[in-house]
């Protein structure tokens, strides 16, 4: 099972075991990883789930598609390694993953 390494604002790490095929916004919930609100569900309508990818991570995860793109464009805190966590699904090849969680989701 891959694990994911959620990181908040402060510098407090979250490792996390993550299900092949659910997203990474969901292994955050399935694991009660603060700072993760979701409040759309996952459906890439409210940002509220947004990360920012490790800099060694941003190949492997790839950038956002047009929609989720448009709605990372509405966060002030958009950064050029942002990406909304319900848009990355979890594979074997995210095992390892980094993301830094921004101090505050809009």
């Amino acid at each position: 099972m891959p694990k994911i390494t959620f990181i908040e604002h402060d510098g407090t790490q979250h490792t996390v075991d993550a299900e092949v095929g659910k997203t990474v916004m969901q292994a955050a919930m399935d694991n009660l990883v603060p700072g993760i609100d979701a409040d759309c569900g996952g459906e890439c309508s409210c940002a509220t789930c947004h990360v920012m990818v490790n800099a060694d991570w941003t190949g492997t995860v790839g950038g956002p598609n047009e929609a989720e793109d448009s709605m990372l464009d509405l966060n002030p805190e958009r950064a050029a390694n942002s990406r909304l966590s319900c848009q990355m699904t979890v594979s074997d090849d995210l095992d390892g993953l980094i993301v830094d969680l921004p101090e505050f989701q809009f």
